[in-house]
């Protein structure tokens, strides 16, 4: 009953697919919303579903359509347990994808380009700050390669403008800053803590 999310930013994010009898396939995305992509992100701990988008959103699925007009109430404990139809008139376009709360994504806004500004990560539905507490030099590269701009080459400060605030420690260069030890919304890492911010050395779109 494997399960997986393939084509976004994190394990937490993309298209939906599963395997039967040793072969991947996609789920079609008739009749495909939120309780059924809750049923997903739970399955792999990655909290609740926050979107349920269709049309191959996250990119064109290979292999068999395992599943049409899924409908699951939200407490079921897989996919598989889901009443769904095995006949679908769907093709790879209409593949279902979702995005749980427990998948982050990063912006840097307020620069001259996507590579300069204040660090702002989207993490449980909403976009927040991150603390300059633990912004040290390791933690701003990881984001800079993440985001596709280079090495960081400075750390300025801003001011918290936005609800949530998230803090991050790399111990080491990490595929992204998810992969690194982190904490959201705890006030003591904080306390009178400014916004991290970053120049990256290389331009973004």
């Amino acid at each position: 009953r494997a399960l997986r999310l393939v084509g976004g930013r994190s394990r937490c994010e993309g298209r939906v697919e599963l395997e039967q009898e040793g072969t991947w396939g996609t789920v079609c995305d008739d009749g495909w919303d939120i309780p059924d992509a809750d049923v997903v992100c739970r399955q792999l701990r990655c909290g609740h579903a926050v979107r349920a988008p269709g049309n191959a959103t996250f990119g064109r699925g290979q292999g068999p359509i395992l599943r049409d007009e899924v409908e699951c109430q939200g407490h079921e404990r897989d996919l598989w347990e889901c009443p769904a139809t095995l006949e679908h008139d769907c093709s790879h376009k209409e593949d279902a994808g979702v995005v749980c709360s427990e998948h982050q994504e990063w912006r840097l806004s307020g620069g001259r380009d996507g590579c300069a500004g204040r660090v702002e990560v989207f993490f449980r539905g909403t976009w927040s700050t991150v603390c300059k507490s633990t912004w040290y030099e390791t933690e701003a590269t990881v984001l800079c390669r993440t985001l596709g701009c280079g090495d960081a080459l400075q750390r300025p400060s801003f001011r918290h403008t936005l609800p949530g605030k998230m803090v991050y420690m790399c111990e080491s260069l990490q595929p992204s800053l998810a992969h690194c030890q982190w904490s959201f919304n705890k006030s003591a890492p904080c306390y009178q803590s400014w916004a991290a911010g970053v120049i990256c050395n290389g331009t973004g779109s």
